[in-house]
């Protein structure tokens, strides 16, 4: 079978309607045929209405004896102002996979932000007719998922025992925190047994602590300077990247200045991305710290006491919610992006960003595909390469790419990806620069059907030996080591500048024992370089760090390279001003 004879199993307009257009027209059936399609059980699932469900966790345990599938990334090049199609190139491949090489597939997409939904661009449902169904729930964010990392966020933001720890005595915030609500006796919750072990403290009966043990449990001794945690919100607002909290009459005298960021850039989406399972999910929200005491040593969520409270806020979030994309019969799995979500099929597509999520999660994915001008497949180690078309020169598309991006630009995009990964030096004759293959896609046109080449290609890829794979670093090298290794390999860097917040960070994190953690650069995803305008593939620049940042709790640092923000703004023409809704049908529209 050859993309050229395979015609399109749903009707296809030419030039392709709007998304929310393309979504509106075919009415999509209950949930539970798509789960029943994708083999789960009626007691593996909980209904949230008729269009989505979710999957419980429980169903590993009864798949665990079955063969492993094959796991397929799919990343993307460096984007054009219309975006990549990395979700459009996974709905697409996925499509191709299971409507017309009949394979087992599930697909796994991010949730996602409001923040590019009502801003500039899209927000991973796909487009065109490899999208997902019910896109208007899915962009606007109707699984909530994200609504439960927020309020995760502003509790652990809560630091009420700040202040308490500083102006009440010993005495007092010692019986305050262990009360007597219990059978009227005092005794500490199970939480407060992870900072007692923390302090090497053993005894579990409070009237048995010392005075000093007592003030070692009950006083955290936060240094207010050195909080790190951020609030979040979902949508972008420029005003809130800095702001001083702590005004009020009752605070006395904490004020401090710290600043939101946009949901999905926070630890607890990672650490959602990244568990594997509820008591996973458990240790690393408790794990994740907030800042230090006077005395240089880590707060943790944990020593607030807030850990388990968080993880029944996200007991729901961690399963993955089942919805269905169009152009044949199958089950769309999303959860937050990061590398991390788990698949059960014979074959997954799973969008996200490759690196700590694969680090964390411990799995072997099968292939890597990317979203850019023109295509490629390519194998190293137990990773493979799969480059193939976006909306910008697909059959049927609506948008013309800005003249900025030429045909040399887009294969500079296109081929320093792969050679990143490539063990052997590329061959020099385009198109395929150390891919395995090369193919044209027109998926946002034809769905499905115009991806069948690229199935293929991604089929013949991961069959066959696995290579050993083999990690860009050691973890265990220092922080900087790892830093300048990405820049130099990854990026092309001629060399690295930390600024001094940078320098700072790199050694209290070094002093506090978290310089063996993997690293997650926060940089512009418009240029290898730290610089949008530089186009192409740049080389022989300095990347300057201008901040580190830690995630202990997801298990990873990241640095902010050169302006990047963790809050963005919103552009002079947003996207919500073509955003309505149709009161005589209850339909949205207006939704990219």
């Amino acid at each position: 079978m050859t993309g050229a004879d395979v015609k399109p199993l749903l009707p296809v307009k030419v030039p392709v309607p709007s998304d929310i257009e393309i979504a509106q027209s075919v009415e999509p059936v209950h949930i539970s045929k798509i789960a029943d399609a994708v083999g789960l059980l009626p007691t593996e699932y909980d209904l949230y209405g008729i269009h989505k469900a979710k999957v419980k966790l429980n169903v590993r345990e009864r798949l665990a004896g079955k063969p492993d599938g094959k796991y397929v990334v799919v990343a993307g090049i460096t984007p054009t102002p219309l975006g990549e199609g990395k979700s459009t190139t996974t709905i697409g491949l996925c499509q191709a996979l299971g409507a017309y090489l009949k394979k087992k597939v599930l697909t796994c997409v991010r949730q996602p932000s409001q923040g590019p939904t009502f801003g500039i661009k899209g927000g991973a449902a796909g487009g065109g007719y490899s999208q997902v169904r019910r896109r208007g729930a899915h962009r606007v964010g109707n699984f909530g998922d994200v609504d439960r990392l927020n309020a995760l966020s502003d509790l652990n933001g809560n630091i009420c025992r700040v202040a308490a720890s500083h102006t009440q005595s010993v005495r007092l915030l010692f019986l305050v925190l262990v009360n007597t609500r219990t059978q009227g006796k005092r005794k500490f919750a199970a939480v407060m047994l992870r900072r007692l072990a923390k302090l090497g403290i053993t005894k579990t009966d409070p009237q048995e602590l010392t005075p000093e043990e007592r003030r070692d449990f009950a006083r955290l001794d936060i240094d207010p300077a050195s909080i790190t945690w951020r609030r979040v919100m979902d949508t972008n607002d420029r005003f809130l990247r800095a702001i001083t909290v702590g005004k009020g009459g009752e605070e006395r005298g904490q004020t401090r200045d710290t600043g939101f960021d946009i949901t999905v850039s926070s630890e607890i989406m990672a650490v959602l991305a990244l568990a594997t399972d509820l008591s996973d999910m458990r240790e690393r929200l408790g794990r994740m710290v907030i800042g230090n005491d006077t005395q240089g040593r880590p707060v943790t969520a944990d020593d607030l006491g807030v850990g388990g409270a968080l993880t029944v806020l996200m007991r729901d979030a961690i399963e993955p919610t089942l919805c269905r994309w169009g152009g044949g019969r199958g089950g769309c799995g999303a959860r937050g992006a990061g590398g991390g979500a788990g698949v059960c099929a014979g074959v997954g597509g799973v969008e996200s960003g490759v690196g700590v999520g694969v680090r964390a999660c411990g799995c072997e994915y099968e292939a890597q595909a990317e979203g850019g001008g023109e295509g490629g497949v390519r194998r190293e180690g137990r990773a493979l390469q799969s480059v193939t078309c976006s909306r910008i020169g697909t059959k049927g598309a609506t948008h013309v790419p800005p003249p900025a991006f030429t045909s040399f630009h887009l294969a500079a995009h296109l081929t320093h990806p792969i050679m990143n990964v490539t063990p052997t030096p590329p061959p020099t004759q385009p198109p395929r620069s150390g891919a395995s293959a090369a193919v044209i896609c027109a998926h946002h046109g034809l769905g499905g059907a115009g991806a069948v080449d690229l199935a293929e290609a991604v089929v013949a890829a991961t069959a066959g030996p696995k290579p050993d794979f083999k990690f860009l670093y050691d973890v265990n090298i220092s922080i900087k080591e790892k830093i300048e290794t990405i820049a130099r390999e990854m990026y092309h860097a001629a060399g690295v500048e930390y600024l001094p917040e940078a320098e700072a960070q790199i050694e209290k994190y070094t002093r506090m024992g978290f310089d063996k953690l993997p690293i997650c650069m926060a940089k512009t995803q418009y240029s290898f370089s730290h610089d949008a305008a530089k186009k192409g593939a740049p080389s022989g620049f300095i990347l300057p760090i201008r901040d580190v940042r830690a995630s202990v709790g997801a298990g990873f640092l990241f640095p902010l390279v050169g302006s990047m923000m963790t809050m963005p703004g919103l552009p002079t023409r947003p996207c919500f001003y073509d955003i309505d809704i149709d009161p005589a049908t209850g339909k949205i529209v207006g939704l990219s």
